[in-house]
């Protein structure tokens, strides 16, 4: 069987960035000091669409460009597409349909969206990597992976409208013969909780109703102590099927909704630090994309390598986590 390597990665983000203090005097208004929680997560910065011709979808076929031309191939070299998103565009046709159109793709390539919250761009990457190792006719897939979030934000809530940024990454992955790519994945679910998070909060099919006032995103806070023994667990389930040590893996680009949640992985995991990607401050967070981010940044600032073991993890409302090894 092949193995299935990034070919290239790229990032879109808005040129409007923003920063800390326009949140604080904003809360200052609901009577809210949020200067000590945005320190505590980690946020000083975010870019923010601040006009009426960007969004998921567009974001996400720039993101694609890039990619493609990084890889120095077009889209007619491209078999699947898949698209990862919790707030698109369009629910009809898919993102991943119009990206087809715009980079303009061949007959025969595969289009598909996904969503699986937080966790999705990991999942779309592992289902098209076995995806392309079980199929003989393809070779490359193109994934996506975009959020417009400040716009469903509701500007009372100090958990998400000052925490998210929005963003986009995309990527070319093809078939190797190398040593090198995919290596594995592992799950982790647990659905008790899974009312916690909701958007629209009232739910798709009361949308229309004008009596309802919250259509936008619902966050509960929630107690997330659990996050660093979930994904302790998961990188050593995935360390002991592949024969490997800890010490073997030179980065970690987990989750970038908080610092905390960086730190709360390091100490379960007994690992420095240092090892942990973490860019939450520069690019707020943006959902589906934020480990890919990290990742794009490791490769960009040289931290990561070509031949580097590398373990990407992140958790999807409430709750999917998704660990995955890769040799880049």
């Amino acid at each position: 069987m092949s193995n299935v390597k990034i070919k290239s990665i790229e990032v879109y983000h808005p040129e409007n960035v923003v920063g800390n203090e326009f949140f604080i005097e904003h809360f200052k208004k609901y009577d809210k000091d949020i200067a000590g929680m945005l320190k505590a997560f980690g946020k000083e910065k975010r870019y923010l669409i601040n006009n009426d011709r960007e969004n998921t979808l567009t974001m996400g076929i720039e993101a694609a460009k890039k990619a493609l031309r990084s890889a120095g191939i077009t889209g007619k070299d491209i078999d699947c597409i898949i698209f990862s998103s919790q707030m698109p565009e369009y629910s009809f046709p898919t993102q991943a349909l119009i990206v087809h159109k715009y980079i303009e793709g061949k007959d025969e390539a595969m289009c598909t969206d996904s969503n699986t919250n937080c966790v999705g761009m990991l999942v779309a990457f592992d289902n098209a990597a076995r995806y392309l190792q079980n199929n003989k006719h393809t070779k490359r897939a193109l994934i996506i992976g975009a959020d417009y979030t400040s716009i469903h934000c509701r500007k009372d809530d100090e958990m998400t409208y000052p925490v998210f940024g929005d963003g986009a990454c995309a990527m070319v992955i093809e078939k190797t013969d190398e040593e090198s790519g995919f290596i594995d994945s592992v799950y982790k679910t647990n659905s008790d909780e899974w009312d916690l998070v909701k958007f629209p909060a009232c739910g798709l099919s009361k949308i229309y109703d004008s009596s309802i006032y919250d259509r936008q995103l619902h966050w509960t806070p929630f107690d997330g102590s659990f996050i660093g023994e979930f994904a302790n667990e998961s990188v050593h389930k995935l360390l002991d099927r592949h024969n490997m040590k800890i010490e073997d893996i030179k980065a970690y680009c987990f989750s970038q909704f908080a610092f905390p949640i960086i730190t709360s992985c390091s100490q379960a995991m007994g690992e420095d630090l240092s090892k942990f990607i973490y860019i939450g401050n520069k690019y707020g967070y943006t959902g589906t994309s934020s480990p890919f981010i990290a990742l794009y940044e490791g490769i960009k600032n040289g931290t990561i390598q070509r031949g580097d073991n590398v373990c990407l993890w992140s958790v999807g409302t409430n709750w999917t986590t998704c660990a995955i090894m890769l040799k880049y």
